[in-house]
């Protein structure tokens, strides 16, 4: 039998001369292999390359190559892929965020192109849930949920809307889901409620049932956001996870109040649902604490309280009133107690005028 040679572990192994003269930074190169510069593209075409990055994130290393070949730049596909790998740019999401910083720090113009690549992963992030939501009132979302059959009453559908930033909530239940049914949710419920704080709701996210989408000539939803000013996001087509924060909202509702509410008691009407209903969505409101974004352990309503401030303080069209209103009060002290008088009754008649259409058109087509 052959005696094997006795081996020592690596650490004890004796150590080459570099590590006893530069310690272990000194043997950094002898385990990495170095690059080969002269199999490199020139710094110019290197350049051009990262540029076009950001110019066309969206394209592929093999376009790239092609549309560089048209401007006369001789770039190979793997040339490509290296230049985005040593600048960090391999990924389309890597080049969307190299493209969003230069236009911060460089105030860029974007081109058609860029614009629908940021679009596109904007698109991505809401199919993720990822809502972009700055301030109360900022964004809504609204959603028709399928409560379930009651006899003697027939269908019952919910009508849910909630703030994405402080996740207050409202609910309303129907015995049928359409487009007007949908408005009078708004108006019964959720107008008045930013009325009263002195919020302005911008916009309300949906999905794209026929209770939220259609012509805006003669669909009742449609017509509502446009009198009230509200711009209208749908979700995206077969992402349902788009609008998480109501199925989410569904699912805590269905756990503390429907799957206790119907053992307790036997609903004949909607009346009586909605006032039990009334109470819980109260309780949710005002005493149930709330692990949202931006709720941090307080109740929807109280970081409602907390952070309306943000939502006025943006709010362009009160900023243009106050401008407005400081200049007519500067003319009519300058002006003669004569002509004050006629000028308060023009500013009563115009501002009537501009609120009348609104409220008129609104109150028509929803009684």
């Amino acid at each position: 039998m052959k005696h094997l040679k006795r081996q020592f572990p690596k650490w004890k192994q004796p150590m080459p001369p570099l590590y006893e003269e530069g310690g272990e930074m000194a043997l950094i190169e002898i385990s990495r292999s170095k690059p080969l510069l002269k199999n490199r593209i020139e710094k110019e075409l290197e350049d051009i390359v990262v540029a076009y990055a950001t110019e066309q994130p969206a394209h592929g290393q093999q376009r790239v190559s092609n549309e560089l070949l048209k401007r006369g730049h001789v770039v190979a596909p793997s040339t490509v892929r290296s230049v985005w790998l040593r600048h960090d740019l391999e990924t389309f999401q890597k080049r969307l965020k190299s493209l969003e910083a230069k236009v911060q720090q460089d105030g860029l113009v974007l081109t058609d192109a860029q614009v629908a690549a940021l679009e596109k992963k904007k698109e991505e992030q809401q199919s993720k849930g990822e809502i972009e939501t700055h301030h109360p009132g900022y964004l809504g979302s609204q959603y028709t949920y399928y409560v379930g059959y009651i006899k003697g009453v027939g269908k019952i559908y919910q009508q849910t809307f909630i703030d994405t930033y402080t996740r207050v909530a409202f609910a309303k239940v129907y015995d049928r889901k359409n487009a007007l049914v949908a408005a009078d949710m708004l108006n019964d419920k959720v107008l008045p409620f930013y009325q009263e704080q002195g919020v302005e709701l911008l916009r309300i996210l949906t999905d794209r049932g026929t209770e939220y989408c259609g012509a805006r000539e003669h669909h009742e939803y449609q017509l509502y956001l446009n009198i009230e000013d509200i711009d209208h996001t749908k979700t995206k087509a077969k992402s349902p996870q788009t609008n998480g924060i109501c199925e989410r909202f569904h699912r805590t509702m269905q756990d503390e109040f429907y799957a206790i509410a119907f053992r307790k008691k036997l609903y004949t009407t909607l009346e009586e649902l909605q006032s039990d209903i009334d109470q819980w969505i109260q309780f949710y409101n005002t005493e149930r604490p709330h692990s949202g974004r931006y709720c941090f352990g307080k109740t929807p309503a109280q970081t409602f309280t907390d952070s309306k401030e943000m939502a006025r303080g943006k709010d362009l069209n009160s900023i243009f009133r106050q401008n407005i209103n400081f200049k007519l009060s500067d003319q009519t002290e300058a002006g003669s107690a004569e002509v004050q008088p006629v000028r308060d009754s023009l500013t009563d008649e115009n501002e009537k005028a501009v609120e009348q259409p609104a409220a008129f058109y609104k109150k028509s087509f929803l009684s």
